[in-house]
């Protein structure tokens, strides 16, 4: 499926119809590999090997990339493998037991959190604390594929709108950090597992809502409360048992920096 999308982007790319891909430099995106770590983890390192009360899948790196254990998926997209694959594409050198193609090794949150301080995470948290960079440019290089892909899944009428707002945020004081943070927080909107009563919450869906045409300072001020207004609908519609609405006030102090700027 990921190559069929792959290559409408490229043909749609080739016959003009979606805006290229866009680009950030090394420092814009270790400025908000920074800002993510803090917002993921807390700037620690102990953070950057997670596994979230109530879900079926460890969140590592600055970046709390998704890596779900053998026999388990849920909705929501798997990044950790794609992480380690860049790694070892760049030279990174990994531990003999941590390849792309290998599932988590923790079966569940009480063998993780049972193996905290045992060898194969001590590892891991060193390997992450010491790359930070490369994940900044990895969760940068997400945002620079997200465009052409949320604009392929609109129809052609909604196209120039999604397209200027992105460009206008990016833009923006703080606009990078935020469309940075955000895709790599909530994705880009254009996977149909991730959505609850027909209504996602990704990228595409906080553009899609924003209000206006805000430049500079107003735009990344509007794509904060267009994500807050996202957010709070995901939660209203979330299944009760997931019980989302404990998250819901540190999501919205997490995008409430992006209207600082």
């Amino acid at each position: 499926m990921r190559q069929l999308i792959a290559l409408k982007v490229l043909l749609a790319l080739c016959s003009g119809q979606v805006a290229a891909a866009v680009t950030i430099s090394d420092p814009q995106a270790f400025e908000a590999g920074k800002r993510l770590w803090q917002n993921e983890c807390g700037g620690r390192v102990d953070g950057l090997t997670s596994w979230n009360q109530g879900e079926d899948f460890a969140s590592l790196g600055i970046g709390h990339f998704i890596w779900y254990p053998a026999g388990r998926r849920g909705p929501f997209e798997e990044s950790f493998p794609r992480l380690i694959a860049y790694f070892s594409k760049i030279g990174i050198v990994l531990p003999g037991w941590l390849r792309a193609d290998v599932p988590c090794p923790w079966p569940s949150r009480e063998a993780f959190l049972a193996d905290f301080q045992g060898a194969r995470l001590i590892e891991l948290r060193a390997l992450l604390a010491h790359s930070v960079a490369p994940q900044a440019r990895f969760a940068a290089m997400r945002l620079e594929a997200a465009l052409p892909l949320m604009l392929e899944s609109l129809p052609a009428d909604q196209r120039p709108a999604v397209r200027q707002r992105f460009e206008d945020v990016l833009s923006a004081p703080g606009g990078v950090y935020s469309l940075v943070d955000y895709v790599n927080f909530k994705g880009e909107g254009t996977k149909l597992t991730e959505r609850y009563k027909g209504k996602g919450w990704g990228l595409l869906q906080v553009l899609l809502a924003m209000r206006g045409d805000p430049r500079g300072r107003d735009a990344t001020r509007e794509f904060a409360a267009s994500a807050d207004r996202v957010l709070t609908q995901r939660v209203s519609n979330s299944p009760s048992e997931r019980g989302e609405s404990r998250w819901l006030p540190g999501w919205r102090a997490r995008i409430h920096s992006y209207s600082a700027g």
